[in-house]
């Protein structure tokens, strides 16, 4: 959960700041949040890619522990 919250707040910020930066410069409306969207999806893809592998190890290894537990409880269930 925390790995996730981290590269969340990562994006955020990058966008944020893509934002400002392009308002800045002088785009507005619809252009301002293309750009940013894009520019900020692009710089996350090459700067947070340590974040992101450690945010899917994470839900990774959270998916697999819930799995073992249902499959736990399955498994007491048919044997009464």
């Amino acid at each position: 959960m925390r790995a996730a919250l981290a590269y969340t707040s990562a994006r955020v910020l990058l966008l944020v700041a893509a934002l400002g930066v392009f308002y800045l410069i002088g785009a507005r409306g619809l252009l301002l949040l293309v750009l940013a969207a894009a520019v900020s999806g692009l710089i996350s893809f090459i700067v947070l890619s340590r974040q992101r592998d450690a945010m899917s190890g994470a839900l990774f290894s959270w998916v697999r522990e819930l799995r073992e537990r249902l499959d736990t409880g399955t498994r007491s269930e048919d044997q009464d």
